[in-house]
This record gives C-alpha cells, structure tokens and sequence, in this order.
C-alpha cells in the first residue's frame, strides 16, 4: 500500500514447531500516541524466520484460489479479465494493469499466501515489493519487502496497514518465498449500519506470529483511518497492482464457522 485507499485456530503450516509466539515488541496499536505512518514509531525488532521456503499444501476443505496454473478464480478488480503473467507456477503482478481480485466472496475466513518480492531489490521505503492482501477489499495486510529497508512500522510488510505494525520483522530477502496465514473475522453491522462487531485479524508471517486478534479501527487507508461502512458479509478477496513485480503462489483459503455453512 502507498497510493490507493484501501479496497485468518488452526493455521495449516508444516509442522507446529515452525510457529514462534512473538512477544509485542513493538507499539502495536492504531495509534493514539504516534500519527499514522509516523516515522518516529518505533521499528518492530528483527527476528531470523525458518530457514526453509516451505510451502502448505490446501487442506481439504479449502478452496484454492491459485495453484499454478491459470487465473480462473480471478478478475481486475473492478470487473475484466485479470492481467498478471503466470510463469513457473506463480503469478506475478504486470504492472500498470490493475489489482486482481476473486470471483467468489468470503467473509470470516482463513487465508494462506504465499509471496516474493523482485530481486535484486530496486527502490526503498514503500517504493519496493509492494503490493498488498485484501481482505473484502477493504482490510489490507501490507506486502512489503522490508528486508534491510527502512519504512514507516505501521506500513511495512504483515502490518495492518496504517493501523498495527507487525510484532517482530521476520521477512526473507527479496526473491525467496514468504507466508501468510492470517485469520479473519469480518465485522457486524446491525440494521441501521452500526458496527455490533469491529473486524478481527490474526496474521502469521513466515510462521511467527505477528498480528495477535488486533480489532481494526475501521478500512485501511492511506495516510487516514476512515470509519466503517455498512457492507457485505461476504466480499472479493484482493491482491494489489503497485506497479512492484510481486510474485504470489499458493493461495488457498477456508471459510470459518457460520460462514463455511
């Protein structure tokens, strides 16, 4: 995210003991003593990820969104046929051609992506790998590479963005794989528009927990946080054009509770 205004327990990863519980180092909140995207805040510390780029086959009750080989699930967002290039078994942003978004609609739902940002690395700050995970393509976690590159905390990657910096910085260099696995529990509104339940994220990043349950203040957006607005329960998921060749594989995804029913 830079530009536009913003548009999950049992997480499927290999093995239990590739989940490391990260304390909250950083200052993690949206924020009431820091201004959004301040660069004073305090950086979240860097841990060392999993050496390993593993990748988490779709349990069997998942839908997968991306398995390879075609754009089928997808669309501009918008409306239009999608136009990233495929290559090797992953997708990979064209620039200029706009987001993607899916055919189908989720609400309370768990999501796992994975992805790589260009490499070598060109640019800094949010001028490199950015792209972006949109939940109802309004709730953004960032897609950054933050590898030994200096941004705002609550805009680097797995932030929420413009909201929670993620706990700990455990990215990979540009140009080897990452994970998501974020939880998401949409928000309630009751008849007359008013929030009964604010959304609710849980973000793992490279298998170390980064986003604990944080309740979103509202949409992500892009230097403002704006209210809630009365909306779908179920809606597309998205995957941002920041015109950065982001590489995305392996998407797949389980709706949770009443909402798989």
């Amino acid at each position: 995210m830079h530009r536009h205004v913003s548009r999950v327990v049992a997480v499927g990863i290999a093995s239990a003991a590739l989940i490391t519980i990260a304390m909250h180092d950083a200052d993690a909140q949206p924020s009431t003593r820091w201004p959004i995207h301040s660069l004073d805040r305090p950086k979240p510390r860097i841990v060392k990820p999993p050496a390993s780029s593993w990748t988490v086959p779709p349990p069997a009750d998942a839908v997968v969104l991306f398995g390879g080989t075609d754009l089928s699930r997808w669309k501009k967002t918008g409306g239009g046929a999608a136009g990233w290039k495929i290559e090797n078994g992953y997708m990979e942003v064209v620039p200029g051609t706009g987001g993607i978004e899916t055919n189908d609609a989720f609400g309370d739902a768990q999501l796992h992506v994975e992805w790589s940002s260009p490499s070598p690395a060109v640019g800094e700050g949010q001028d490199r790998g950015n792209s972006g995970v949109f939940l109802m393509g309004r709730y953004e976690v960032q897609v950054l590479d933050s590898y030994g590159n200096v941004t705002y905390a609550d805009g680097q990657a797995a932030s929420v963005y413009g909201q929670y910096p993620p706990l700990v910085n455990v990215s990979r260099p540009p140009g080897e794989w990452q994970t998501y696995d974020i939880i998401f529990h949409r928000p309630r509104f009751d008849a007359a528009g008013k929030v009964t339940q604010p959304a609710r994220i849980t973000v793992l990043h490279n298998g170390v927990l980064v986003q604990d349950n944080v309740v979103l203040s509202g949409p992500t957006a892009h230097q403002r946080r704006p209210p809630y607005e009365k909306h779908p329960d179920r809606l597309p998921i998205g995957l941002q054009d920041h015109e950065h060749k982001v590489r995305f594989r392996n998407i797949w995804v389980r709706e949770l509770g009443s909402e798989s029913k």
